[in-house]
Formats: C-alpha cells, sequence, structure tokens
C-alpha cells in the first residue's frame, strides 16, 4: 500500500514532452525579448532621425511650404524655431587652399521664399576662400595651362577684371608659385583693387573704355601675357640672355575669362552638379519620413515635377549660366535657365528680341563707357563666346555638336539699379545677409521667376559675392544719394514686373 506505483512508458514520454515544451518556451521568449529590442532601437533610431530631420528644415524644407494662404501647403511647418543646422561632421582637413574652392553652402532665403509661396535658394559662392564665384573661374584656367604646357611655376597669369576675378587670379597664381598682372577699370570700388594688391599682384587701373579701344582692360591685359611669353624687357646682354630664355620658357598666360570656355566648363564640372546634388538632397531629407503625404496627397503630375523648377543668373562673361544651364538641362530639360541683366546691358534685348542692342548706345560704335551702372561684373554689350554656348551657338566641348543645338535660356528679366540696392537692404534687414552688387542682382531675377513660376516652384541662383568689397560704392550711403540711389522701401514693393 505503501508501495510507490512505477511510470510507464507513456507517462515518462509526457515528461520529456514537458521538458522540451518548456525548452522552446524559452527560446521563444528570449527570441521575442531580441526582437522587442531591436524593434525599439529601430524605433529610438527613426525618433532621433525625425528630431535630426526636424532641426534641418531650415535648408531642407517641403517645397510645397509657403506663404499663409499657400494651396499648395498641406502640412504645418514643423521646424522648431531657433534651432540652427548642425552638419554631421566637419570637412577634412585641406593641403592647398586650393583645395577649399568650391563645395559652397546653400541658402533657403526664408522671407523671399514666405512671400512668392517658392522655394527660392541662393548658392553661397561668396564661401569660397577668395569670397566670390570667380575662384571656381580662377582656378580651372590656370590649372588646365600648367597641365598643358602654357604656363609653368614662375610664370606670369594676366587678365581683364572688372575686380572679382582679378582677386582670384591673384590668389590662384600665389598658391600655385606663378606672378599675376591685373588690369581693371579705374572706377571699380577700390576694395578690389586693394585686394588683388595684398596678393602682391601688380595692378594696373585703366579709364574705362569700349572693347574696340586698345587701352580696354582686357586688351591692356593681353598685350602683357604676350609680352611674358616674349620676355619682351627690353635689350639683354649676352651674359643675361640664357636667363631671359628661362623665364620665356616658363610662360604667360592671359585668362581671357569672356572667351576661354574654361571659364563655362568649371561650372559645368562644378556649381552644376553641386546645385543638383543640393536640391534633390531637399527631396531626400523629408522624402522617406513623409513618402505617404506624397502618396495620398499629391497628385501624379506634381510627383513627377523636377527637383529644381529654375535657375537664374545674370551674365558678364556668360561663364555661370552657360556651364549650370549646360548641366542642369542635361539632368532634367524640364528645368528652366533664365537671364536677369542690369540696366544699360543688351543680353536682354538679345534674348528677348534677338537683337545685341540697348537705347543707352548704337552697337557698333562703342567708343565710350557702354554703359552707366552702379553693379558691377555683370552686364555687357557685346557676345561672348561663352555666353554663346548659353544661347547654342557655341558647343563647351570639342567635337561634341555643330553649335546649332536649341537655346539653353528661357528667358529673361530686368534689373534696374534702385530693385538691386533695395534688394540689399531688404535681405540684410530681414534675413541677415550682406550681398555685393552682382549678387543682389541675381536675387531679383530670382524672385521674378518665382512669381513668373508661381508658388509651389524652386528657384537656385547664384550669390556671387558678399558685400564687403563693395562697400565704398553699392553699400556707401553717400555714394547711393550722390546717384539719386538712396533705399527706402520696406518690403518688395520696388520689384518692377520685367
Amino acid at each position: 500500500s505503501g508501495a510507490r506505483v512505477g511510470l510507464g512508458p507513456a507517462s515518462e514520454g509526457r515528461g520529456a514532452m514537458d521538458t522540451h515544451a518548456r525548452s522552446i518556451s524559452v527560446i521563444v521568449a528570449a527570441s521575442a525579448l531580441v526582437g522587442a529590442l531591436a524593434g525599439g532601437a529601430l524605433v529610438a533610431r527613426y525618433l532621433r532621425e525625425e528630431g535630426e530631420e526636424n532641426e534641418r528644415e531650415d535648408l531642407f524644407v517641403p517645397r510645397t511650404a509657403g506663404a499663409p494662404g499657400n494651396p499648395f501647403l498641406f502640412f504645418r511647418d514643423r521646424t522648431p524655431r531657433g534651432k540652427r543646422v548642425q552638419n554631421a561632421r566637419p570637412p577634412p582637413v585641406a593641403f592647398s587652399v586650393l583645395d577649399t574652392i568650391g563645395n559652397t553652402p546653400m541658402i533657403r532665403v526664408k522671407s523671399l521664399s514666405e512671400i512668392t509661396g517658392c522655394d527660392v535658394l541662393i548658392k553661397c559662392e561668396f564661401a569660397n576662400p577668395g569670397g566670390s564665384v570667380k575662384d571656381r573661374v580662377a582656378l580651372r584656367i590656370v590649372t588646365d595651362a600648367m597641365a598643358n604646357g602654357t604656363l609653368r611655376k614662375g610664370g606670369v597669369v594676366t587678365e581683364g577684371t572688372a575686380g572679382s576675378t582679378g582677386v582670384s587670379v591673384a590668389m590662384v597664381a600665389n598658391a600655385l608659385g606663378c606672378e599675376a598682372f591685373l588690369s581693371l577699370p579705374d572706377d571699380a570700388a577700390a576694395e578690389k583693387s586693394q585686394l588683388m594688391r595684398a596678393f602682391g599682384a601688380r595692378v594696373e587701373p585703366v579709364r574705362p573704355v569700349a572693347i574696340t579701344h586698345e587701352n580696354h582692360f582686357v586688351n591692356v591685359a593681353r598685350r602683357r601675357a604676350e609680352a611674358a611669353k616674349n620676355n619682351q624687357k627690353g635689350d639683354a646682354s649676352d651674359e643675361t640672355e640664357h636667363l631671359r630664355e628661362e623665364e620665356k620658357e616658363k610662360g604667360g598666360l592671359f585668362c581671357d575669362q569672356f572667351e576661354n570656355l574654361a571659364n563655362a566648363r568649371a561650372h559645368f564640372h562644378g556649381t552644376g552638379p553641386e546645385i543638383w546634388d543640393q536640391v534633390r538632397g531637399m527631396e531626400r531629407a523629408r522624402g522617406p519620413a513623409n513618402a505617404w503625404k506624397e502618396r495620398f496627397f499629391t497628385s501624379a503630375r506634381k510627383r513627377s515635377r523636377p527637383a529644381l523648377d529654375a535657375f537664374v543668373c545674370a551674365c558678364g562673361t556668360g561663364g555661370t549660366l552657360a556651364g549650370v544651364a549646360s548641366f542642369l538641362k542635361r539632368k532634367d530639360a524640364r528645368i528652366s535657365c533664365f537671364l536677369v541683366d542690369p540696366q544699360g546691358s543688351s543680353l536682354y534685348n538679345k534674348v528677348t528680341r534677338g537683337v545685341l542692342y540697348t537705347h543707352q548706345e548704337a552697337e557698333g560704335k562703342r567708343l565710350r563707357n557702354p554703359f552707366d551702372t552702379i553693379t558691377e561684373g555683370v552686364g555687357i554689350n557685346r557676345l561672348t563666346k561663352n555666353f554663346a554656348v548659353a544661347l547654342g551657338t557655341e558647343a563647351l566641348f570639342p567635337g561634341e555638336s555643330d553649335g546649332s543645338q536649341a537655346s539653353l535660356i528661357s528667358g529673361a528679366f530686368r534689373c534696374s539699379d534702385r530693385e538691386a540696392v533695395e534688394m540689399s537692404r531688404f535681405l540684410a534687414r530681414t534675413d541677415g545677409l550682406f550681398l555685393g552688387s552682382s549678387s543682389c542682382v541675381n536675387v531679383v531675377g530670382a524672385v521674378k521667376a518665382a512669381r513668373r513660376l508661381g508658388p509651389g516652384h524652386r528657384v537656385v541662383t547664384i550669390a556671387c559675392d558678399g558685400g564687403g568689397r563693395h562697400l565704398s560704392k553699392f553699400w556707401s550711403d553717400e555714394y547711393l544719394e550722390k546717384h539719386g540711389l538712396t533705399p527706402t522701401a520696406r518690403g518688395l514693393e520696388f520689384l518692377e514686373e520685367t
């Protein structure tokens, strides 16, 4: 009676099964715990990225963001006010000042974007080490010449310039072990010639005359380069003849920024791709987390819209517009590229009417100062080889085409001195942007393009340089008062129709 009842085979089987079931339960529980931890990590990562994304919204914003009442604005702006964009990591160490040229930032101008209902973006070329977009051009022209043997270390680099290119040429020449000779109009802002001399360049101001005159600043620079090539410094004694031959071998380079297509190519290979990557980055920054908004609230037509709707730029040499437009049009033919032209320049009429003419002077009789404007570096009364690329009458690369392709320019806008001055003060007052005269001409063009396109579009332009090299003229109250251009506007009421 007290004997223990033995376990049969069936009971032993059930015990083994229970042990096995418990083992499986432990494994399942452990797997669930691991899954929960992994899921929690993914959620935390998502929330962290979402928070970082919100902090980026001052630069990367949905293209639908706009002014109150904008029909394209479906969702409120979630940008935390007072937040500042933080780069993930600093750029790598550069081994030369030349390595820091390019890869400039892009800013969405908040005031103009809200007023127009568009993304109005400026490419901040004033962030280049030489302070302007011309750093790119100078680097490309000089390095190309050194690569093909036209110029060697110790040679002379010359250029005729309204100012900014001269500063860039002086910087690049020094960094590559060459000398710089620069000729410019004597009415250019004094800060520019001071900067050139600070780099050790030889500077020769000349009175403003037409390009047909032998003493036009471009022609003066050309002659100086020829003299350097031939080492024409007067008679040499026998003992110094071998030194002269050594100097001749170093070469002399006339940059010829107006006719040298290395100008436009610098923007085709640099500025254009950077703009393309930056505007596409705006799409990617908000894309994954908000893709459902696009699916449910945006029509198929809007989903297929380009990352960029328009690029706007004024022209002096024409290189920036030609190079950037050539690149962007190859990426997406729907992108419109517009010229904005300062007063007195004849390029507006060339684009809109096919005639290179401005009422300030008759074509073919340019024996005096071509036009009267306080802006510098943009506007011209002749067709350059670089601008011909933008018109479609010149090939950008050898053998690419016969130069008879369609024009890259979709249209043109005018910009008066009054508009440029008022825009400069508006941007400084509302956005903390201190820009030079050509930059403000470009921004005026960008706003006019945004208004023409309508809310919900994206427009990019170039901030060529800052206001620091324009203090004696464009940013001088006395100078503006003398020319009847004292700014008075509080908003954008100064903008004209075209």
